[in-house]
């Protein structure tokens, strides 16, 4: 005997939702993949911003022209 025997889909209101329903919403994994996608182009946008943020306002190189 199998459990598969016992379900009907149908008959399945556990993953149903209703307009009461306070359950946070849930993820599925290709939600989940373009979201890591999106964390890691954010975080590599901000690594090269501040790249370029450390060469705009870092000290100037000393090209030893001094008096």
């Amino acid at each position: 005997m199998r459990l598969t025997e016992f379900y009907n889909p149908e008959a399945d209101e556990y993953s149903r939702r209703n307009a009461q329903d306070q359950r946070k919403p849930v993820f599925t994994l290709e939600q989940l993949n373009k979201l890591r996608k999106y964390r890691d182009i954010k975080q590599a946008e901000e690594a090269q911003r501040s790249e370029f943020v450390k060469q705009m306002y870092g000290a100037p190189a000393d090209e030893g022209g001094g008096l």
